[in-house]
């Protein structure tokens, strides 16, 4: 079951916000009242325990003023300035590892209303090479990470496995054969490549020998054996950098501006279960 976390902080605070207050304007004197003559007729034989004991907000009450900072606090920090994130999938080695627990920055692709999604202020527009978030296409109620390859205006081509941005061919270095740790072990033998990004270097896998099926899937950007499109405003074409096991834009097409969450830029964490954790890749930073 997809859980929206967002929604969950915003109604969290809101209830917890709504209680705080109504007791603060419409309980809190009666309630003061009561408890001041309970404590006159229990008179001096009134312990100090007693006394705490009476003066004691409801549990209801007490909750709502101890955990509203607390939501509200966590609610701020996730949708306008950082949230993180888990990579569950392969499509983004050999720089994000299964287990990478990522920090996004909220604040790259413009500020926004947490649930609502609508833009409040324009703080800035993915770039080629990018790591980002968004929220994928098909169901929106999943987040995806991938790179930015296209921008509004780029004329993307992707021709055996070569990209091709603005008749500009992104140059590849082969590295080696590449050799995982944990759950990245399945991707060893793939090639490992650094490719030239618009200027953004960075390592890409690819798969000897097996051909790039995204044709099959999205046919409207298939021409002539080669992925080719220029892309519209208000969108950007996508790509995973494992590129023969990532499902992207070349299988499910554009990602809307409005889809946009924010750019990836830390590891903070990483725990590869079943596998183990990695302690290492605390810190890393994401190019």
């Amino acid at each position: 079951m997809d859980f929206d976390i967002a929604l969950v902080l915003v109604v969290l605070s809101f209830v917890s916000g709504i209680i705080w207050i109504m007791d603060k304007f419409l309980w809190e004197k009666e309630r003061l009242a009561k408890q001041q003559a309970q404590i006159a007729s229990k008179g001096e034989n009134l312990t100090a325990e007693e006394r705490d004991a009476i003066l004691s907000d409801p549990i209801i009450v007490d909750y709502a003023k101890s955990l509203f900072p607390v939501f509200f606090i966590v609610l701020i920090l996730r949708s306008f300035i950082f949230e993180p994130f888990r990579i569950p999938s392969q499509s983004m080695m050999p720089n994000l590892w299964v287990g990478d627990f990522i920090l996004v920055n909220k604040f790259s692709y413009g500020i926004r209303l947490p649930v609502l999604n609508t833009e409040l202020i324009d703080s800035g527009k993915p770039k080629n090479g990018d790591v980002a978030v968004f929220r994928y296409p098909v169901n929106p109620s999943i987040n995806f990470i991938k790179r930015v390859i296209g921008v509004p205006g780029d004329h993307v081509v992707y021709r055996n496995k070569l990209l091709f941005i603005n008749g500009n061919p992104m140059v590849q270095e082969h590295l080696a054969s590449y050799k995982g740790m944990g759950s990245g072990e399945k991707m060893n033998g793939a090639s490992l490549v650094k490719e030239n990004l618009m200027g953004v270097k960075h390592d890409i896998l690819l798969v000897p020998g097996k051909p790039d099926l995204s044709h099959m899937y999205f046919s409207d950007f298939y021409k002539s054996g080669t992925i080719d499109l220029i892309v519209p405003e208000g969108h950007y074409f996508v790509m995973g950098d494992n590129r023969d096991e990532s499902h992207d834009s070349r299988f499910w097409g554009l990602v809307p501006e409005g889809n946009l969450v924010g750019k990836a830029f830390m590891i903070w964490f990483n725990w590869d279960v079943g596998q183990g954790l990695f302690l290492e890749r605390i810190g890393h930073s994401i190019e």
